[in-house]
């Protein structure tokens, strides 16, 4: 699609907004006890100062890079935790540095798979965090830690290098699927004109309310900035020249987000549902951090929904509350209306100045009553939308399925019905395969295992149930199932596994519910039968439905 500006990227945002909001504060950093790990103190840290941090990552790294002989343009994997300030430094300072970020989770904590989608990549160098070091044992290319603290560089003798002239369909950053196809995820390359197409996209959902007497929005982290989801979160940030809190972990509590809020200045909170759900649980027993919660301007949540009780509560209570539905091919696609009334409040349209198409699916998938089924659309990235992803993603078609299903609730207006395939969402809301998990056990386990379903949606990880034929104690059951499958779950994401015993459960035969004609289990009605075993599996309250 053809742009009428020059496609802007984060590093042009920082520039922009260093100079428009030099003294603002850009982070609330905190120093964590290393006894407690509760938060003692936020120290601010202004646009200007985190533009010139950036571009002494960026001087360190174009100098350690350039004594490897590794030019410009290269590819360069970064396996970084992504939740501290200094990973942004050394994420965009690789970038102002004039290479391209490969950005790894370290809920992939398997080296070989790392290395081998360093080479799919083409990758020239490995930058890790020094944690992580230890775990690799041999690389297919130099390895460099990651220096901790900013005292760490020295600043003697670098120069900042002159950023290379990228053309829009030159690749700036690439993630990986945040679930493994295949035995491996797979690479989401992002062009400047699709990173440009997410500054438009983040610009509108990070507007401010006007509610703010400060004139300074102060937001907190949603996740790792090696996803996607924080990264594009940041990027509005950046344009409206707002804060962003880092906590003590992403699964802040309840007295931290209070302690946000008083001594930062926090008035928006953008996270997952699962986290989210659990400071809605608490405000129904807490007068004041609920008095709190209605003070925010904005409540946005992303990845799963939450319960249907949860969200109406929060509605009418005077909780502002926001619906974000978003992918790591993507980005974020649609956003709730927002308006007031419970039953509408959730209804999700598309962003501005993309084109999407919602398709009747061909295949009426088993999600419920054939009377649901009827009406179930796809969610579909047109090619000429400029948040289309990278061509080897799209299908044959030219354009991108998202596997996603909506129905239409008036025109226009959209509301999520789970996915077209056997993908479920994790509490981090990243993606698990669960018909590759079956398969597996099916292959590996086929003489003591009659029928097998994978569940777990919102849960940290997944669960398997089974049902056998064998007269073998269940305890030695499941540790034999483990012994089998574990080669294949080592290679999987940390959300993607099961390594423990009470992660597999086995049922009665023919317990698990299945379908009338085909007799296929239900994923979905399991989950229903037995969640509270999960609860109690996963020692949870509450866990997202798709």
């Amino acid at each position: 699609m053809a742009h009428t500006h020059n496609p802007r990227s984060h590093l042009s945002v920082l520039q922009t907004s260093a100079s428009l909001y030099s003294s603002l504060p850009a982070f609330h950093v905190p120093h964590i006890l290393s006894e407690s790990g509760d938060v003692e103190a936020w120290k601010p840290v202004s646009y200007m100062q985190f533009l010139l941090d950036v571009e002494l990552f960026a001087s360190y790294w174009a100098h350690v890079l350039q004594l490897d002989g590794i030019p410009q343009r290269s590819v360069i994997g970064m396996w970084l935790s992504g939740m501290t300030y200094i990973d942004v430094l050394h994420i965009y300072g690789l970038s102002r540095a004039g290479y391209i970020p490969q950005l790894f989770s370290i809920r992939l904590p398997n080296p070989d798979v790392v290395c081998e989608l360093l080479i799919k990549a083409n990758a020239r160098a490995l930058l890790v965090d020094p944690s992580f070091e230890r775990l690799l044992k041999r690389s297919p290319v130099p390895i460099h830690s990651a220096p901790l603290t900013i005292s760490d560089i020295d600043s003697h003798d670098l120069s900042l290098p002159t950023l290379p002239t990228l053309r829009e369909d030159d690749i700036v950053f690439i993630f990986h699927t945040s679930g493994s196809t295949s035995g491996i995820p797979k690479l989401v390359p992002c062009s400047l004109s699709w990173l440009d197409s997410a500054v438009t996209k983040s610009y509108q959902i990070s507007k401010p309310s006007g509610r703010n007497e400060r004139n300074q929005d102060v937001t907190v982290w949603m996740g790792s900035m090696c996803h996607i989801a924080q990264t594009f979160m940041f990027l509005g940030s950046l344009q409206h020249g707002a804060c962003t809190v880092q906590p003590s972990k992403q699964a802040f509590s309840s007295n931290e987000l209070s302690s946000m809020i008083r001594v930062c200045g926090l008035n928006r909170v953008n996270q997952f549902a699962t986290f989210l759900a659990q400071h809605l649980r608490a405000s129904r027993q807490n007068p004041k951090f609920l008095a709190l919660l209605q003070t925010l301007d904005d409540v946005l949540y992303s990845g799963l929904a939450l319960p249907r009780e949860e969200e109406e509560w929060a509605l009418g209570n005077g909780i502002r509350l926001r619906n974000l539905f978003g992918s790591t091919e993507c980005g974020a696609m649609l956003l709730s209306t927002g308006v007031s009334e419970a039953d509408a409040a959730m209804y999700l349209r598309p962003l501005e100045g993309m084109s999407y198409a919602f398709f009747p699916i061909a295949s009426q998938a088993e999600a419920g009553s054939s009377q649901t089924n009827s009406c179930l659309l796809e969610l579909v990235i047109l090619a000429e939308s400029p948040d289309c992803p990278d061509r080897s993603l799209r299908a044959a078609d030219g354009h991108f399925h998202t596997g996603d299903l909506f129905q239409e609730a008036q025109p226009g207006y959209y509301i999520s019905k789970g996915r077209d395939d056997d993908w479920i969402k994790s509490e981090n809301s990243l993606r698990c395969d669960t018909k590759a998990i079956e398969d597996n056990v099916r292959a590996t386990c086929g003489d003591v295992v009659t029928e097998c379903v994978v569940v777990g949606n919102g849960r940290p990880s997944p669960s398997l149930f089974i049902e056998t034929n064998s007269d073998m104690p269940h305890l030695k059951l499941k540790r034999e199932i483990l012994r089998r499958t574990r080669q294949f779950h080592s290679r999987r994401y940390l959300h993607e596994r099961i390594a423990s015993v009470d992660m597999v459960v086995i049922v009665e035969k023919g317990s698990l519910p299945r379908t009338a004609t085909k007799g296929n289990v239900r994923r979905r009605a399991t989950e229903e039968a037995f969640r509270t075993l999960l609860d109690k599996i996963y020692g949870t309250e509450w866990a997202g439905s798709s």
